[in-house]
């Protein structure tokens, strides 16, 4: 056995005060929020079960916590409410603040403009320049 796999594995949880496996080793009946969330499934208040451990090569210890599968609910539906907050969410990111268009694509952070506002000279052509072949 490993001294990462030794430092990771802690079924009862006397060291890290819950039951800790090393990565890819949970058993069955155990899942991530991510996983849960695959099977369309959520925590649903639970606590934590469990948790996975791994160090990376550089020490640093990464954590996944884990929920008991029997025990999570359903995912709640999206109401048509939250269709309509999502669809004007999205909406404000696409619109331009500078030319008040719905350019097609969300607005870069970097920019803060679409593309033709942020580089107003790249999109006019050179009238002054031939085209040669």
């Amino acid at each position: 056995m490993g001294l990462a796999y030794a430092k990771c594995y802690d079924p009862n949880g006397t060291v890290h005060g819950i039951p800790t496996f090393p990565w890819r080793m949970a058993p069955d009946g155990l899942a991530t929020r991510r996983q849960l969330r695959a099977q369309g499934l959520r925590p649903g208040g639970q606590r934590v079960a469990a948790q996975v451990l791994r160090y990376t090569h550089r020490g640093h210890a990464r954590v996944a916590y884990l929920y008991q599968v029997a025990a999570a609910k359903p995912v709640r539906p999206m109401t048509s409410r939250k269709w309509g907050a999502l669809a004007l969410a999205m909406l404000a990111r696409r619109t331009c603040p500078q030319c008040l268009l719905d350019v097609g694509y969300c607005i870069p952070p970097s920019l803060g403009t679409c593309v033709l506002c942020a580089y107003p000279d790249a999109n006019t052509p050179d009238t002054d320049k031939e085209f040669t072949p």
